[in-house]
């Protein structure tokens, strides 16, 4: 059996998915009322409404039922997965552990796969990450995605994680893989600003490409391999959210940048992440313009015009 940790969208598509398939899936959701709404309901109404659960995924809101399972993955939100980790003691010791998630913890600074190891030491840990909507995913379109491992494990997680519309693609570089999945947030987020802003199709190219660069400099510096963030995990990411209004980080730079309000009830992994990754970017001396702008103007520590200001009057210099 899989287990999943985490009745969001995603991590219920993942379910969804691998069930189809003919997988024995356990769901877990934290509110047990949910739980049990979605056992009656044979759907999640709150995040994925329309989308039936086949015969052989189970729900629950008793963590214990995932230990057992032969593979967890952890779709908890990012600023959730220590918290989560922490208060199951060894329950997860023996199975490879999967984050889903994508971000940066805000006390930390750590990516998924870093907060996993300090929970469990000796643990297997993979992250499963690139471009994807949950509707797309329980709905069956094709899918492809970054299946990052080190483990002896690996190619049987990755077939056993595959589905006929969910491709995984095998890579050995975790670290790099999850950066990828968590600086894309920062850029959507930055991309939605710009075209909430109306500051035009061709600022948001610039600011994707040089955004882009922020990426793979922060990846090389913090010994991930820069070449990873040019496939699924990063490049194919970073295109996928940078450009679509299903992107909750591009959603709520687009209301960033028209001075309008945002549903607080919605989870935006960009917005921690971009705090997160600028303080790191600062304590290790990685100059990332772009990221150290948004989260000052998450923070409100500076406006909008300021923000494009202080980006259009930076020294010149080759690309």
């Amino acid at each position: 059996m899989i287990g999943v940790a985490g009745a969001g969208a995603f991590g219920t598509a993942l379910a969804i998915a691998l069930a189809r398939k003919g997988q024995d899936v356990m769901l877990w959701a934290r509110d047990g009322g949910h739980a049990r709404a979605m056992q009656a309901e044979g759907e999640n109404a709150r995040y994925l409404a329309g989308v039936g659960f086949p015969k052989n995924l189970r729900i629950t809101s008793e963590c214990a039922d995932l230990a057992a399972t032969q593979a967890l993955l952890l779709a908890v939100p990012m600023q959730s997965l220590a918290n989560f980790l922490q208060s199951q003691t060894a329950a997860y010791a023996k199975q490879p552990l999967i984050a889903c998630c994508k971000g940066v913890d805000l006390t930390t600074l750590q990516g998924p796969s870093a907060v996993i190891a300090t929970a469990y030491p000796d643990a297997q840990i993979g992250v499963l990450t690139g471009p994807s909507f949950a509707t797309d995913i329980a709905r069956g379109l094709p899918t492809a995605l970054t299946f990052a491992y080190r483990g002896a494990q690996a190619e049987a997680l990755q077939d056993l994680l595959s589905t006929p519309t969910l491709r995984l693609y095998l890579s050995a570089d975790v670290l790099g893989a999850e950066l990828g999945g968590a600086l894309k947030n920062v850029i959507a987020i930055a991309a939605g600003v710009v075209m909430g802003a109306g500051l035009g199709a061709s600022a948001r190219a610039a600011l994707m490409t040089r955004g882009f660069v922020e990426m793979q400099r922060m990846a090389q510096v913090l010994g991930g391999n820069p070449e990873t963030l040019t496939g699924l995990s990063g490049f194919g990411d970073l295109v996928l959210t940078c450009a679509s209004d299903q992107s909750r980080n591009f959603r709520y730079g687009l209301a960033l940048g028209a001075g309008q309000g945002f549903d607080p009830r919605v989870t935006v992994e960009g917005a921690a992440t971009a705090q997160a990754v600028a303080r790191l970017a600062a304590e290790r001396g990685i100059d990332m313009p772009i990221t150290a702008m948004i989260a000052a103007l998450i923070s409100q520590k500076i406006d909008l015009n300021q923000a494009v200001a202080a980006l259009m009057s930076r020294p010149l210099k080759q690309e």
